[in-house]
């Protein structure tokens, strides 16, 4: 009986060991915070502001042009993926912008598609926050 406990207490601790590691890649990255996020342009970089709120897997925030209005923003971080989406009032009519990327550290790479285009985009944390972590 006693030998029959210390195996099933050992596969039991063998298979903590194995999930951690899933469940650690799950996590979502931090992304909350300010960032500045540069996009191709026809001609040049499109540059904007990023402001992000976290609980868990979920964000929401805006995303603010220089001479736009701040649009609001919702979606996920899964691990390092991120993914939100949002829809600008143009005077052609709504546009839909779907935003995909990686996170590293204080940097995330990506692409963001908005009906046929994909464009590529960066975003980098605000230093005044990189420095408070």
């Amino acid at each position: 009986m006693m030998r029959h406990l210390i195996t099933l207490a050992a596969f039991a601790l063998l298979m903590a060991r194995q999930g951690a590691p899933a469940q650690a890649q799950t996590k979502p990255a931090s992304v909350g915070g300010n960032w500045q996020v540069s996009m191709e342009g026809q001609s040049a970089a499109v540059k904007q502001t990023l402001a992000l709120t976290q609980k868990g897997g979920a964000i929401s925030g805006t995303l603010k042009a220089p001479q736009g209005n701040a649009v609001p923003i919702r979606g996920t971080v899964m691990g390092t993926s991120i993914a939100f989406s949002l829809k600008r009032q143009t005077p052609e009519g709504d546009v839909t912008q779907e935003f995909a990327g990686t996170v590293t550290g204080d940097s995330i790479t990506g692409t963001v598609t908005q009906g046929q285009f994909h464009v590529g985009w960066t975003a980098a944390r605000s230093k005044q926050q990189a420095a408070s972590h």
